[in-house]
């Protein structure tokens, strides 16, 4: 019988778990903060913002919040970015996209000192991640991760299908399943006969943002599934709903297990990036 990954149990877990560590600074002293910065009046993205401070308040973290019109400059921008990176009491800093289009969200994330980049975006962190010797890793493949690490803690051997090769999930995600020891494909736009690619792997995580792509024939039996994409389609009868990129009812029949869209790698990408905060706090700390 196929498992379905609880990411908001394991998320639930890995907050306890953060919760647990943050008591421990505290007693000492010291209190991880967070700071996210938001830019503009994007209704989604205040509600994210909204969430993330809520969780970081209930670990025990300090959450600090900073909101500038849509017509704030560049300037202005990196100017808040260097107060928070010479701020002591602050950990991470994470600005939300999108941003503005008079801003260019390059510059901007390579401006948060690596130490305190907690979505793991900046080059410093890329290339630890990409090494193997450190850095934080960005806050979706390190949940994913989690995610497969909870249905088998020991992946040697495996192979792995990566589906889709972007900075924020793909290349990362390459990164950490190779050090498990993994063997890793990569599928892109431009892979021939990505399914007979997907036929092959023990584990498949897909992120490319094409709604169930991947089709139930192309799992193979037993393997593990987790679904990065989220992608609100209309159906039929006028409704709206989430899928993910893999066809879920057709690949729960032969999957060993699978991520669920949405309840599975969402919950995480909060969480994770809670464990990235306590981490740059823990580093702080030597």
């Amino acid at each position: 019988m196929t498992h379905i990954i609880d990411g908001k149990a394991i998320a639930r877990q890995l907050r306890e778990e953060i919760a647990k560590e943050t008591a421990q600074l505290v007693a000492k002293g010291v209190t991880p903060g967070l700071a996210v910065v938001i830019v503009g009046e994007d209704p989604a993205s205040h509600v994210y913002v909204k969430s993330k401070a809520t969780q970081t308040v209930e670990v025990g973290m300090a959450s600090f919040k900073h909101v500038l019109d849509e017509g704030t400059s560049q300037a202005d921008l990196l100017a808040l970015i260097a107060r928070l990176n010479a701020d002591p009491v602050v950990d991470g800093i994470l600005v939300q996209l999108p941003l503005p289009r008079q801003i260019d969200a390059e510059t901007v994330l390579h401006a948060i000192l690596p130490a305190k980049d907690v979505d793991g975006f900046h080059p410093v962190n890329v290339g630890q991640v990409a090494t193997g010797s450190g850095g934080i890793a960005p806050c979706t493949p390190f949940g994913a991760m989690k995610l497969i690490k909870s249905v088998r803690s020991d992946l040697a051997g495996l192979h792995a299908v990566v589906v889709g090769r972007s900075n924020i999930v793909g290349k990362p995600m390459v990164q950490l399943l190779l050090d498990e020891h993994c063997t890793v494909t990569v599928v892109h736009s431009r892979t021939q006969d990505v399914a007979a690619l997907v036929r092959a792997a023990d584990i498949v995580v897909a992120a490319v943002g094409r709604p169930e792509m991947i089709r139930g024939d192309w799992i193979k039996p037993g393997a593990i599934v987790i679904d990065v994409g989220i992608n609100r389609v209309i159906t039929e009868d006028g409704k709206s709903r989430l899928v993910g990129d893999v066809a879920y009812e057709e690949a729960a029949k032969v999957a060993a297990a699978i991520t669920p869209v949405p309840g599975g790698v969402g919950p995480m990408t909060i969480a994770s990036l809670l464990a990235n905060t306590l981490q740059a706090a823990k580093a702080r700390l030597g």
